[in-house]
């Protein structure tokens, strides 16, 4: 399984083939409670983003740049979760913490495209919004299916980018110093913590990735909601600002949920060394968010709610 170098400390491995990934609790009577749980917030989870891509799609009203990069986010949402979740349930009903090293790449590299989907798809939606409400009588123009196409194209193969660079610098390590990782899942930023080499043109890839696919995102959300709420501020009727900031009330809610958990979990763990509660706050982003979308966006808009109204009531009949 290991192979230990005798020129290299006593930690130092290579030819490693398999893992060992953070379980939340080694309490045997416990494993039920989580297995019931975690299984629970996943179908939720699934269904309910399934349910809003079943009705944009069904729904003729609903074919607008808004609900399609919605939909868009609903199913990256589902292969979000699907990449972490079940290897966990697995894992709990086996009671085993064992992945095996391509095991572990493999999911690495989906995480890492699906968690930039999210990033970059909650960009293109908050571009969406600040086109609709800065620049209403072009939006139509402006907001094409070909630009909506080609927007979302774009960041899937951004996404693709970061996940081939992070699996080419991880395939490029050739000794770790431990088999344990401090997480419920193969994490990028925990794989890279375990090589023995931590070269320099390593950490300038690692930060390089992290200022594309945080700083830049958040950076054009904030600089669209600033636009938005400039535009929001001249409406002179108190009804017209509330028509007009109700259309992006739900992005600005999942936008919040999304990069404050994960923001939570990074800066979490550079202050905290306790690997559970690191474990813990990427539940929030990695199982949590993806589950809770569907139900922002279902209880905060009626465009939504009546066509799972009538979604439902055509599968009836």
């Amino acid at each position: 399984m290991i192979k230990e170098t005798g020129n290299m400390q006593a930690k130092n491995l290579t030819c490693i083939s398999e893992f060992q990934l953070l379980i939340l609790s080694e309490d045997p009577d416990l494993q039920p409670v989580l297995f019931g749980l975690f299984l629970s917030m996943y179908l939720v989870a699934v269904l309910g983003n399934l349910l809003i891509i079943l009705a944009v799609s069904s729904d003729p009203h609903l074919h607008t740049p808004m609900y399609f990069f919605l939909s868009n986010l609903s199913l990256a949402d589902i292969s979000f979760i699907s990449t972490t979740v079940p290897k966990m349930l697995v894992n709990i009903q086996t009671h085993s913490r064992v992945i095996s090293y391509v095991g572990c790449l493999t999911q690495m590299s989906l995480f890492a495209i699906f968690v930039c989907m999210d990033d970059m798809l909650l960009t293109v939606m908050a571009y969406d919004r600040f086109v609709a409400i800065c620049h209403p009588l072009q939006y139509s123009v402006i907001m094409s299916p070909r630009l909506c196409g080609f927007l979302v194209l774009v960041s899937f193969l951004l996404s693709l980018l970061d996940s081939q660079l992070h699996s080419l610098m991880i395939l490029k390590i050739t000794s770790f110093k431990d088999v344990e990782i401090s997480s419920f899942f193969c994490d990028p930023s925990q794989l890279l913590n375990l090589s023995c080499l931590n070269t320099f043109s390593d950490n300038i890839v690692k930060y390089l990735l992290a200022a594309i696919y945080s700083l830049f995102p958040i950076s054009g959300i904030l600089f669209s909601y600033y636009k938005i709420i400039s535009s929001i501020l001249r409406i002179p009727s108190s009804g017209g600002k509330y028509k007009a900031f109700s259309t992006c009330g739900s992005h600005l809610a999942i936008v919040c949920l999304f990069f404050g958990t994960a923001s939570g979990v990074y800066l979490g763990s550079a202050v905290s060394h306790s690997p559970r509660n690191g474990a813990v706050a990427s539940m929030m982003y990695t199982v949590v968010t993806p589950m809770l979308n569907p139900f922002i966006y279902s209880l905060r808009n009626r465009d939504i709610k009546r066509a799972l109204r009538r979604f439902c009531q055509s599968s009836v009949k």
